[in-house]
């Protein structure tokens, strides 16, 4: 299974004042975003009905080296980050320490002003499907999410209408494999069905 990022920007990220919670949605189902300019995607609402969400931490910026703000372990009622499933998409509630970190209550005051009001997650996917792989603007739907691994609050998220970041060179390469995989697959598949029709029109004559 290949690394995935996705980023998106979403109204409802806030922060509440009167305690160190951020809260906010990191995956949206239902909803078709444009990857790269190679295809859409959308999240299907069975994505995360198996996700392994064991050990999930909360970054800014995807900093994976540096301490996590908030961890998600086994997703219990005592982890600082509660991830779950609602009717729109994966919820995020991160339980930041903003009296004694200062990068924690720089972001909880960030989200606040709404100066950050992106979110994006690091997964893996299970199952997938293709549509329209001959077409210039094929879907790709998401079926399946074997694991999360990380959620991150980001200071420059998807531009309009698309939902990876343009300066995510990782990502996007990510996203240009997957769909020139999908291809093959299919350009395979299409070639086996001729080497066997025709074999079918050979066998019939003889």
């Amino acid at each position: 299974m290949t690394r995935e990022k996705r980023s998106f920007t979403f109204p409802d990220l806030r922060a509440e004042q009167e305690s160190g919670v951020i809260q906010g949605h990191a995956a949206v189902f239902d909803q078709k975003t444009v990857i790269g300019g190679w295809y859409e995607e959308i999240i299907e609402r069975t994505a995360f009905s198996k996700t392994d969400f064991r050990d999930v931490v909360l970054t800014v910026n995807h900093n994976l080296q540096s301490i996590p703000l908030a961890r998600s372990r086994n997703n219990n009622a005592n982890s600082t980050l509660q991830l779950s499933v609602d009717d729109t998409g994966l919820l995020v509630r991160g339980n930041l320490d903003i009296e004694n970190n200062t990068e924690a209550r720089a972001l909880h005051s960030s989200i606040a002003r709404q100066d950050v009001n992106g979110m994006s997650f690091i997964f893996f996917i299970r199952d997938q499907k293709w549509e329209g792989l001959d077409t210039d603007m094929p879907v790709r739907r998401i079926l399946d999410i074997a694991r999360v691994i990380e959620v991150s609050a980001v200071s420059f998220p998807a531009y309009a209408g698309t939902d990876i970041n343009a300066r995510d060179e990782q990502a996007l390469e990510s996203a240009r494999a997957a769909l020139e995989s999908a291809r093959s697959e299919l350009a395979s598949s299409n070639n086996e069905l001729e080497m066997l029709r025709l074999r079918s029109q050979i066998l019939l004559k003889g």
